[in-house]
């Protein structure tokens, strides 16, 4: 898959409410609808959508990874987390929909607030999760109102033949040399697990196929994920559910005999032949659309999660290894680009948008990137402090002197996936930019030199991130740490590092970030995010209990500049140190001479 550019303002055209919303509401009109459902997601619940799936911002401009949209006769909202507050008001007509938090109450608890009694609010049933639609029903059972499935969409209708095309991207084998087990053995293992609780499997999820089947495409931006379904039996042998325009020449051999490959007009028949049976199917990860088909054809439905997931985020050795390669060739473009940011860009500061197309340049300059793992964030000043802040033309910033600038970037390789955020002074940084940088440092180191028991989760380990802000009153409002895929998707579950409280155990093979971060609004934004593998620790002297720790696999310079050493204690700053000293001998190799000597200067000795 080439790698596709950076793209900005995908959405310019503030009045597509005003051309889209009389379009929708003759739609809902024909099918006796008060109010019409759009939520993010697709109907393979992606995070990062095909065109052709982007229904949110057909029908509002804003393109965000999460949000939601109510269409009411007379009225419309919009609803979209913390991280877009900004976004949303830029790309959004905000005459014509109201911005809500998608968070706090959310689509239920605007539909108990505004639907009326006997109102009936639609919805598609393939777009939204059985836990997800318990809740809207609850809400409009409350109000009076009924939620009421429609097929097909009036949203789709109202696109019409404006609509782009189903992605049918190439799916192509996915080699040992980066998967590290064969898809027969996959099968196997996972095919035994759900064989405790079940006689068969639906899964729905793009990263599950990919993985359970040693498979990748090209059907989502960002992810190398084919779009598709699967039902795995017990034995493991499978029924595997792509588009036949996707499926190329080498890929029935490829899956083998013990896979039986069909389209996805065959699903409906193939759940309905589950009759009888039991069948696991995860409500996080498959529409409520799964449920009611199995449900009608007399199958026994289990819910659990999906059985791929939890292998999926135990990586093996060869998947381990692979990440090692991609962080080494990942971090000495990133540290190309830091050098540029540090000499030229300190001389003559960018907008955002440069630094961004000059980030992927020096990505693209490897020869090997697939793709970008996500939209590069890069805040000026104060937009930094918009978490997960997107530059827009209208919106690009340029960076002056005296400021920090942030820059959370990824990429795709064959062999890994890529996560990292640096936040960089411009000029002279403030005594207060320096301490809080410095606190944000203190909580990083502690999550990278931790040992911790078997059986820990994330959400135990969550507070010694955010001890230095706590102590000086401070914190940030996003997690610390999430899963990361295989060349799959940069954000992967079912491991996370937040307070929110997990049941998920870290295990060895699972990477995820460590990012803390500390934000002053309407100034500057900071975040220190490297990635990091769950090892078998070294045995403690003394020790009763066998213990896990992290290797870290991100390799890039921090900025100096920014800490105040006398904040540091002897151990933190040998870690430092000798963080550094990894990050020269790796990194320093594959660099021309001035980036090279840079290298050596930024990343001296404490």
């Amino acid at each position: 898959m080439p790698a596709m550019r950076q793209t900005f303002d995908e959405t310019t055209d503030r009045s597509f409410g005003a051309q889209r919303l009389p379009l929708i509401r003759q739609a809902m009109g024909r099918h006796g609808l008060d109010a019409w459902l759009v939520p993010h997601e697709d109907e393979h619940q992606n995070e990062y959508l095909p065109a052709a799936n982007d229904r949110l911002a057909w029908l509002t401009g804003f393109t965000g990874s999460a949000g939601a949209a109510a269409v009411f006769r007379d009225r419309a909202a919009v609803f979209v987390d913390g991280r877009y507050s900004l976004q949303v008001r830029d790309q959004v007509d905000t005459d014509l929909f109201e911005v809500r938090d998608l968070v706090d109450g959310g689509v239920p608890a605007y539909l108990e607030a505004t639907a009326g009694p006997g109102q009936v609010i639609g919805y598609d049933p393939r777009l939204h999760s059985p836990d997800a639609l318990e809740r809207l029903k609850a809400a409009a059972t409350k109000a009076g109102a009924e939620l009421k499935p429609v097929s097909p969409n009036p949203l789709d209708e109202a696109w019409g033949e404006a609509r782009p095309a189903q992605p049918a991207a190439p799916v192509t084998p996915h080699p040992l040399a980066y998967s590290g087990e064969e898809s027969a053995a996959k099968r196997a293992r996972v095919g035994k697990a759900v064989g405790e609780s079940a006689d068969a499997a639906v899964i729905t999820a793009p990263a599950s196929l990919a993985w359970l089947f040693n498979i990748r495409g090209g059907d989502v931006i960002r992810s190398p994920l084919p779009l598709g379904q699967a039902i795995l039996d017990a034995d493991g042998t499978a029924r595997l559910f792509l588009d036949p325009a996707k499926v190329t020449p080498e890929l029935p051999a490829w899956l083998g005999n013990q896979v039986r490959l069909e389209t996805e007009a065959d699903l409906p028949r193939a759940l309905a032949e589950l009759a009888g049976r039991k069948v696991l199917v995860d409500p996080a990860q498959s529409s409520a659309w799964y449920f009611d088909a199995l449900h009608a054809a007399g199958a026994q439905v289990v819910r659990g999660e999906d059985p791929c997931a939890l292998p999926r985020a135990c990586k093996n050795a060869v998947e381990i290894e692979g990440a090692r390669k991609a962080h080494a060739r990942d971090g000495a473009a990133l540290t190309r680009f830091l050098h540029w940011l540090g000499t030229e860009g300190q001389a003559n500061p960018p907008d955002e948008i440069t630094a961004v197309k000059t980030l992927e340049g020096f990505r693209e300059a490897t020869g090997v990137l697939k793709d970008l793992s996500f939209d590069t964030i890069a805040g000026a000043a104060g937009n930094g402090a918009v978490v997960h802040y997107r530059p827009t033309e209208r919106l690009n910033r340029r960076a002056e002197p005296g400021s920090l600038m942030l820059i959370d970037s990824g990429a795709q390789y064959l062999d890994g996936t890529t996560d990292v955020t640096r936040t960089v002074a411009i000029g002279e940084p403030t005594r207060e930019m320096a301490e809080r940088f410095t606190l944000v440092l203190k909580g990083h180191l502690a999550l990278g030199r931790v040992r911790f028991p078997v059986g820990t989760t994330g959400s135990a380990l969550d507070a010694l991130a955010r001890a230095a802000l706590w102590a000086r009153g401070l914190d940030y409002d996003h997690g610390t740490g999430h899963g990361v895929g295989s060349y799959l998707g940069v954000h992967e579950g079912p491991h996370r590092i937040s307070k929110s409280a997990s049941a998920v155990a870290l295990r060895p093979g699972m990477i995820v970030s460590n990012e803390p971060g500390y934000y002053k609004t309407g100034e500057y934004g900071i975040r220190i995010e490297n990635l990091q593998v769950v090892t078998e620790a070294q045995a403690i002297d003394g020790g009763e209990r066998p213990m896990l720790g992290f290797e870290t696999l991100t390799l890039a310079p921090i900025d100096r500049r920014l800490v105040l050493t006398a904040l540091l204690t002897d151990e933190e700053r040998r870690q430092l140190d000798a963080y550094h000293a990894r990050v020269r001998a790796v990194v320093g190799p594959q660099l021309p001479a001035d980036a090279h000597a840079w290298l050596d200067a930024a990343t001296a000795p404490l």
